[in-house]
């Protein structure tokens, strides 16, 4: 979730949804870089009552309303998967959209912004860094979990809010493309991180061809999994609820739990400049492969199992040669703070994936006996 940039009329924009009680205010909230995020907060015969109200991105998300009819199918149907298992705290386990006065899932404003209100997940909080290995277990499991809700989604196909998001063979194209052109002149200075993404060709399309011949299966899956986007509640820590839906689209079960290794093995930051702090801290990618499984497991298929370690290697060489395509094409996609910001994030992806390739081994030992 996102601090937001501007300034809105929230009072009017919150009058458009069917909530109960008076206006009170809404204040910023969350710590994402991408929507305008508030904690609206309302009066109900004295009661405070607390709602989070979201602008989305259109520049970010170019078909606001195919992204809220996906996230609309989402929420509906994770309710109600909830209230059939008889969950009591249905509304704390999936995110609850509160429909505007006409019945619509989102508003749209005089000025052509989309706007959704959802109902506060109270008494759970999201956390930026990952503290130990009990937050990694309870963060894969609750995306495991999400993962079990949606695998039923009826429907068709939801839109692909980003295109492409996780299709490395475009992302590898994408890179090949910036290589040949080296725009700035830069390939001549990063002939090692070159080298090492053009060694790994091969394994660009493992998952992509896996889903096109049908030997690997195609899911509803969140695509951004990191521990933020995860609520744990705060007095258990149990991983409650999944959120920031934006991303979800059709993917691979296998980018979901290749971008918690990515995000969760390795204590150094990700533009850490000392690559000797990049470590792959088996006590966490243990935590993950055990809460994953123990939600997810159920429905994995032999083929999926087997291919969760891969995916972690995959994710993070996916992000690593992003980076490297943004710098090769003059920083202009990733927000940099310094200069070789980008290449400094490169490499600390490329040293993890280096890691993870070590030991793959143990990463499917660890698969194999949960």
């Amino acid at each position: 979730m996102a601090a937001p940039s501007r300034t809105f009329d929230t009072r009017a924009v919150a009058s458009a949804f069917a909530l109960q009680g008076d206006y009170v205010a809404a204040d910023p909230y969350g710590s994402g870089h991408i929507n305008d995020t508030f904690c609206l907060r309302m009066s109900q015969g004295g009661t405070p009552v607390r709602y989070i109200l979201q602008r989305i991105n259109h520049a970010i998300f170019r078909d606001p309303d195919g992204l809220m009819t996906n996230v609309a199918r989402v929420c509906e149907h994770a309710q109600a998967k909830l209230r059939q298992a008889g969950a009591p705290d249905a509304t704390r386990r999936a995110l609850t959209l509160v429909p505007t006065r006409s019945g619509k899932a989102w508003h749209t404003d005089p000025e052509g912004n989309r706007w959704r209100c959802y109902l506060f997940v109270e008494g759970a909080t999201g956390h930026d860094i990952i503290r130990d290995p009990a937050q990694a277990r309870e963060a894969a499991r609750a995306f495991g979990a999400f993962q079990a809700l949606v695998a039923d989604l009826p429907g068709g196909r939801l839109a692909e809010t980003i295109p492409d998001f996780h299709h490395t063979p475009s992302r590898f194209a994408r890179f090949r493309q910036a290589l040949k052109a080296d725009a700035h002149g830069r390939a001549k200075g990063v002939a090692r991180e070159v080298d090492f993404v053009l060694a790994r060709a091969a394994d660009m399309a493992v998952v992509t061809d896996g889903i096109a011949k049908g030997e690997i299966p195609e899911r509803v899956t969140h695509n951004d999994t990191k521990l933020n986007n995860v609520l744990l509640d705060d007095a258990t820590q149990e991983g409650v609820c999944v959120i920031d839906l934006d991303t979800v689209m059709p993917g691979s079960a296998l980018y979901d739990f290749g971008d918690l290794v990515r995000t969760s093995t390795s204590p150094a930051a990700e533009d850490e400049t000392d690559l000797s702090k990049v470590a792959l801290q088996m006590p966490m990618a243990e935590a993950l492969v055990s809460g994953y499984l123990s939600s997810a497991g159920a429905f994995l298929t032999a083929r999926e199992r087997e291919l969760l370690p891969f995916g972690g290697k995959l994710m993070t060489l996916e992000v690593g040669m992003r980076f490297l395509t943004d710098w090769l094409e003059g920083d202009v996609y990733f927000k940099v703070k310094r200069p070789g910001h980008n290449l400094d994030r490169c490499r600390t992806q490329l040293r993890l994936v280096e890691l993870i390739e070590a030991r793959l081994p143990a990463l499917q030992a660890l698969v194999a006996k949960s």
